[in-house]
């Protein structure tokens, strides 16, 4: 299989944070963006690998600061990198006040998906080409990040 770059599958969603998507101080509940970086992260693996995937892991997941009603949260996600099987996968959100002209980094996220074939067995992926300084250091890293994961899971 072709490495494929980074470039390729990178993925960036907008959404509007209405009323119902919000808790009692009219920000958003951070359920409601656990979905909306599993959606995003789940069709940049598909992109990147072309198949089905499944979420094997939400690795880490950071809430910086809250967005609220009104506010457009922008998604964005790259495979960060991949093994046999499985991609590593970046999200960041930023929730932009569109009137005031603000925009401010909320969450940031680590997810790893697995593809899957047809009948649902993991299926081969093609590894990445990073190509900017963050994709690369990010790349760089991602070894210590699934050495965590495998640790975190051994503690089970």
């Amino acid at each position: 299989m072709e490495p494929i770059p980074v470039s390729y599958s990178k993925m960036k969603q907008t959404k509007l944070v209405l009323p119902p998507d919000t808790n009692h101080l009219d920000t958003i509940f951070g359920g409601k963006v656990l979905a909306f970086i599993d959606e995003i992260a789940a069709l940049t693996a598909m992109k990147h690998s072309n198949a089905a995937v499944v979420t094997a892991s939400i690795d880490s997941v950071d809430f910086l600061s809250s967005a609220k009603v009104g506010d457009a949260l922008t998604l964005e996600a790259f495979v960060t990198r991949t093994g046999r099987t499985s991609m590593e996968v970046y999200v960041k959100v930023y929730a932009d006040d569109l009137l005031r002209r603000h925009k401010e980094l909320t969450t940031e996220s680590f997810l790893t998906m697995v593809a899957v074939d047809q009948d649902g067995n993991p299926t081969q992926v093609p590894e990445i080409i990073p190509e900017t300084e963050e994709e690369k250091r990010l790349y760089d890293t991602a070894l210590a990040r699934k050495e965590h994961r495998k640790n975190r899971s051994s503690l089970r």
